[in-house]
């Protein structure tokens, strides 16, 4: 979705279209600088039940400088103060409130990995939707053979009725024309 190498650094008052872009932007920068995002917060309305606000930050600890620990206790996990805060405005757009920029612990440095992992996951999911594509192209030609073949039937069957409707027409026309030989020969 995005260059990695051209993500600008989150600034505060960046507007997205939705909560999941600002979450795709923030994810991306992440990546570009060497770490990975959680979800700090979730904020609802008790009106509508609708999202309004959104932290997202470092998921943190580093045990050395070249793995990020994917810990889920918070005892282990340093507490990062890396993050963006979002909130979502009167037309539903989603705006960064605030955003701190400083790790308290070393970033990762093996972004060629992560970005080899994500092309083999953007191939695997390309050959996937290309086999399905596939499929549906035979499903697709499969169901055009036979609404040809229906349509074609119904054709026939419309030239079928067409050609009995005259042929009555024809018997019609000349049992009048008798009808009246016989009335104006009396």
């Amino acid at each position: 979705m995005y260059d990695y190498d051209t993500i600008r650094e989150p600034s505060v008052g960046m507007v997205f279209e939705s909560e999941g872009a600002a979450k795709a932007f923030y994810d991306a920068y992440a990546r570009q600088v060497g770490f990975l995002t959680r979800v700090l917060s979730s904020h609802k309305s008790e009106r509508d039940g609708l999202l309004f606000s959104r932290g997202l930050g470092c998921r943190g600890y580093c045990n050395d400088q070249t793995k990020v620990q994917l810990q889920k206790h918070d005892k282990q996990r340093e507490s990062c103060s890396a993050m963006i805060h979002l909130r979502r405005d009167k037309n539903g757009r989603w705006l960064i409130k605030k955003f701190l920029r400083d790790h308290n612990h070393p970033l990762v440095i093996q972004l060629e990995e992560s970005r080899k992992t994500l092309d083999e996951e953007k191939d695997k999911k390309i050959q996937e939707l290309t086999a399905e594509l596939r499929v549906k192209k035979r499903l697709s030609a499969s169901y055009r053979e036979q609404l040809v073949a229906f349509v074609k039937e119904v054709e026939d069957h419309n030239y079928n009725i067409s050609m009995k409707v005259q042929r009555t027409l024809d018997n019609l026309k000349k049992l009048d024309a008798e009808a009246k030989e016989v009335l104006s020969g009396r």
